[in-house]
């Protein structure tokens, strides 16, 4: 960009020195001072600024002082100090000429469209009112040129136009802004080894391509991290650990405005694997240290020798690969800090030989100073203002006097934020030294959030007529960890209301216990089934498993009672209208170690379930229910954030789900309630893709118009989902998913094989109300009413805590 110049500051002190003892030179002790070329500073402060006044005995430094303090006022463009002689008299007068720099009045810009001119204005430094700077007026066009060059904007120009009136100036920043750099070629000079489409494959920084996501936009932080980090990595990962960037340029066409990319290299030699030690370890024996090494002579896996056909590079098995030693490393102090080794210290020695061979090795050695494991101290919970600390310490898998263990800590944090009681992500624990033998005190910091909800409102519809609703939620009730739930909807066809209390550790023990009641009288009259009305209510005790933190036993008994009135209920004569009653003792086994609910990203959660009814604890029915599901998470890539306690990066994310459910026994009256249906989201067994009630032990049916009969339910079934998930945060994820599933009239008709199959995306957010998802899926085996195949989409709501 073409520079600014202001006229040059000239100084001229003229001051004759002494000769010996000769009278003083003129000027030495001036008669008199005179200013000239001032005009709006007054005479006295100019003097009061130079320091100068009549009679003064003046030397080089008094004169050289008194310029400077001239300049360091900022109102000069010009001092020069004379000293006139009246030859008649002899007087002499020191004369002081100065050139007053203008004021600014105002400052424009002119020209700026890409970035705003607010944005380049305040780059402009420069008060209004003041003298004006010529190196402030510098670094402005310097700044405006930076902020260009970050844009890719490397060829816009920057003019400086200055109209002076009566010693007032005005500036305008006249911007040519010009086209944006595009990065027409990526070239790698001096590599031998590697190919350049392999560095430039794996290089952030593109060239500009056919289509339009090819811009070949330059990112300068991206250039940097590729030309520091990722071509460091690329030759690491492949031996060539002495690599080095000599050099790194942009090449600019002055006349289109595009770049080239050139990276100078030196590759050095290749390193292969030599010999590996262990050194220092006594807590752990050389065999299970060994396990970690990861260079065992193995071949490569059937994953690299496809990308190795993709790459078109055909990998060395021998080559050293920086970056699986440096993971190996790390583990290898991770298996010391889970055993309490926290101050271990693993030394990894990369030792550089040239063998016999000619060949360039590399000899591996882990020196270990194991030093004395940590036992915690100390737990202190912070910042729970209303939350008890007593149901927050049951979620730790810590205690005091325990050994730390990093997965415990780890999963102790992880509890905490799953209680949902705390704002996240929680700030990472703090691990402190807690005396001089090695103990450490361990800080969680939490803060509290609103947990609460009230939902009321009105409704109407059809088969509902006018109601209303209240709903309270709270599962935290005064602190204590305990959860309430009070639910009724009312109207005139609908007075459904349930009450459910529990208590995560019952009398202060690590035993919970749950009791609900409900009484429901179905909002709608579901096609030939009649309406109903239930009453019942449940009592569950939930007990911890020895040497299991994650899993836990549940016993519970219920009980309900059922009527009917109008449909096919009413005229079956093998059904008691008016007393039906169902005793039950239920038998449930889960573990659950998932994290980051309520979208897990990790973690398995395996639960089956024994239902039995009647028989010795009487009722009108008689029969066993057997349930069981499985789900499992596994993350496949983290974008932004870290792997550390407190960050909450993006997460893409493997989910695996299966459920399966038989009923042995009859029903009787409550088979809408104990058998499965399957379709939708809303009802029975979710399938997306199909309408509700539409998978029958029959096949499916295409005229379910959202309703249910008889045949639509199963004494079996079977269920399974896949999705890859992207979980922006706690509060927002959406997934891609594949269903399947299929109802069966009686256990022995299982069959896992003969499924329904629906896929689409969804995504899901947590709202006040709770959890809200909406589906768009594609039901790949729906038919018409002849029995054609005639697949469709289907648009699904869900709400309510439904994706855990």
């Amino acid at each position: 960009m073409p520079r600014v110049f202001f006229p040059s500051l000239i100084v001229c002190a003229v001051v004759p020195a002494l000769a010996g003892a000769q009278a003083p030179p003129p000027c030495s002790i001036p008669d008199s001072v005179a200013v000239t070329g001032v005009h709006r500073i007054p005479l006295s402060v100019v003097r009061s600024d130079a320091g100068i006044k009549p009679g003064d005995t003046l030397n080089y430094r008094v004169v050289q002082r008194a310029i400077k303090n001239l300049f360091a006022t900022g109102n000069y463009d010009d001092v020069q100090v004379h000293c006139d002689v009246n030859p008649a008299t002899g007087r002499t007068t020191l004369v002081v000429r100065l050139v007053e720099r203008p004021l600014l009045t105002s400052v424009q810009v002119v020209g700026a469209f890409v970035i705003s001119t607010g944005t380049v204005r305040s780059k402009i430094e420069m008060p209004i009112g003041r003298p004006v700077d010529p190196g402030l007026v510098a670094r402005a066009v310097a700044q405006i040129d930076s902020l260009y060059r970050e844009k890719g904007y490397y060829l816009a120009r920057v003019r400086v136009d200055s109209v002076i009136s009566d010693a007032h100036l005005k500036l305008t920043f006249a911007i040519g802004e010009g086209h944006k750099m595009a990065i027409t070629d990526v070239q790698v000079v001096g590599n031998v080894k590697v190919k350049t489409s392999i560095i430039t494959a794996s290089l952030d920084t593109k060239s500009e391509g056919f289509f339009w996501w090819q811009t070949g936009e330059l990112d300068e932080e991206k250039l940097a991290a590729d030309v520091g980090d990722k071509l460091q990595k690329i030759y690491h990962d492949r031996g060539f650990i002495d690599m080095q960037v000599l050099r790194d340029s942009l090449l600019i066409d002055p006349t289109t405005g595009n770049g080239i990319v050139r990276v100078t290299i030196s590759e050095g030699n290749k390193f292969r694997v030599g010999t590996f030690e262990i050194v220092g370890n006594r807590h752990f024996s050389s065999d299970e240290i060994r396990a970690y090494y990861p260079f065992t002579g193995a071949g490569p896996s059937i994953t690299q020798q496809v990308l190795s056909v993709v790459k078109g590079e055909k990998p060395d098995p021998k080559a050293f690969n920086q970056a699986k030693w440096d993971e190996a490393t790390t583990q290898v102090h991770q298996l010391y800090s889970n055993e309490g080794y926290i101050y271990a210290q693993v030394r990894s020695v990369v030792d550089r030989v040239v063998g016999k061979d000619s060949l360039h090795y590399v000899n591996l050695r882990w020196e270990i100073d194991e030093r004395t494991p940590a036992t915690i101290n100390r737990i202190d919970i912070v910042g729970n203002d209303y939350t008890n600390e007593s149901c927050i310490r049951e979620q730790l898998v810590l205690l005091p006097g325990d050994v730390f263990n990093q997965d415990r800590l780890l999963r102790s944090y992880q509890n905490l934020q799953n209680m949902g009681f705390f704002e996240s992500p929680l700030p990472p624990p703090d691990t402190r030294p807690a005396n001089d033998q090695g103990d450490v005190d361990i800080i969680f910091k939490v803060k509290e959030k609103k947990t609460g909800t009230i939902n009321f409102g009105a409704s109407v519809g059809q088969g509902t007529g006018v109601g209303g609703f209240i709903g309270l939620d709270q599962p935290n009730l005064f602190g204590t960890c305990k959860k309430g739930t009070l639910q009724w909807q009312f109207g005139r066809y609908n007075n459904d209301f349930q009450l459910t209390y529990t208590d995560p550790s019952f009398h202060h023990t690590r035993v919970s216990a749950s009791v609900s009641a409900y009484h429901t009288r179905t909002q709608y009259i579901v096609a030939d089934l009649g309406t109903s009305v239930r009453t019942g209510g449940s009592l569950q005790f939930g007990f911890p498993v020895r040497s299991s933190p994650f899993t836990r036993l549940f016993l519970s008994y219920g009980a309900e009672a059922v009527t009917f009135s109008g449909g096919v209920a009413t005229r079956d004569t093998t059904v008691n209208t008016s007393k039906n009653f169902r005793s039950t003792i239920g038998i449930n086994i889960t573990h659950d170690n998932r994290v980051d609910m309520p979208f897990p990203s990790g973690g398995t959660m395996r639960t089956v379930g024994l239902q039995f009814n009647g028989g010795p604890l009487g009722g009108t029915a008689q029969f066993q229910r057997v349930t069981a599901e499985m789900q499992t998470y596994n993350t496949l890539a983290v974008i932004g954030g870290n792997a550390g306690p407190g960050s909450q990066p993006m997460k893409v994310v493997l989910g695996l789900t299966g459920r399966t459910g038989l009923v042995f026994g009859n029903t009787g009256p409550f088979f809408y309630s104990q058998l499965f249906t399957m379709g939708g989201t809303q009802y029975g067994e979710m399938l997306r893709g199909y309408p509700s009630f539409s998978i029958t032990p029959l096949g499916y049916r295409p005229n379910s118009t959202q309703s249910a009969q008889v045949a639509s339910f199963g004494a079996s079934f079977f269920s399974m989902t896949a999705q890859i998930g992207l979980r922006f945060s706690s509060m927002v994820y959406t997934d891609l998913f594949f269903d399947a599933g299929n109802v069966y009239a009686l256990p022995r008709d299982f069959d896992p094989t003969r499924l329904f199959r629906g896929a689409g995306v969804g995504v899901a957010i947590v709202t006040p109300l709770g959890p809200l998802g909406l589906d768009y899926a594609y039901g790949f085996d729906r038919t018409n009413a002849f029995g054609q195949p005639q697949p469709a989409w289907q648009l699904h709501f869900r709400l309510g805590n439904i994706f855990q």
